[in-house]
């Protein structure tokens, strides 16, 4: 679908889960075989939460349709971030085992057996082996990330994996605001480290994410209370 010229939507998130389920179904009619759709976007911009709600709803009408792919259990281990001394980085594109990311999607995509692949706990911050499962008959993918749209390696692997691509944006203020409280939910962390991290790291990576939103066949502008 690259080659359509992008469509910019402002909608609530109910409106845009239902748009993407009425893409989804429709593309079902004309697809054959499994079908990625991306949902990328700036951390903090609710792309999770529309990517396991497009997921529960397709599942509601055919169960294990669609499964959940999200791209933060390619978060590269908290050790080897250690190890490299790039803690402080973590979330950042070069945190990443991107190109592995790249990999396992091509391979679910291609696969014809139940796959499992890994996510990302916020409770200890780090990786979860078999987080989640792909049926053996789930026909779509809803793949959800940061990088997804990212033009530079390993990054621009992804783009051309995904049939659909969707860039999710908030404002910048409103993005801040969701950080700060999801860092201080687990208490893992002084307020003070959290306000530097969402600084430094999270809003440059907001920053670098909507550089490549040009990338998407729709981009939407969600319009939330805050």
């Amino acid at each position: 679908m690259n080659d359509n010229e992008q469509q910019v939507l402002q909608l609530r998130p109910e409106a845009a889960l239902a748009l993407l389920i009425e893409r989804v179904q429709h593309m079902l009619t004309t697809y054959e075989g499994r079908i990625a759709i991306g949902l990328a976007g700036g951390p903090g911009v609710g792309k999770s939460t529309l990517a396991v709600k497009l997921v529960e709803a397709l599942n509601a009408t055919t169960p294990d349709l669609a499964a959940y792919v999200p791209m933060d259990g390619f978060h590269m281990r908290h050790s080897k971030l250690e190890s490299l001394g790039t803690v402080k980085d973590k979330g950042a594109p070069h945190t990443f085992e991107g190109a592995a990311f790249a990999e396992f999607l091509a391979g679910v995509k291609a696969a014809t057996l139940q796959v499992s692949g890994p996510g990302y706990s916020r409770e200890i911050e780090d990786v979860v082996i078999d987080a989640f499962i792909v049926p053996a008959g789930a026909r779509v993918l809803v793949v959800e990330g940061n990088y997804l749209l990212l033009a530079n390696a390993p990054w621009w692997q992804v783009r051309p994996l995904l049939d659909l691509a969707v860039f999710i944006d908030l404002p910048r203020d409103t993005v801040k605001a969701r950080l700060l409280a999801r860092h201080a939910q687990h208490g893992l962390f002084t307020a003070e480290r959290n306000r530097q991290h969402v600084e430094r790291v999270d809003l440059a990576n907001y920053d670098l994410v909507k550089r490549s939103r040009g990338r998407a066949d729709i981009a939407i502008d969600l319009v939330t209370e805050r």
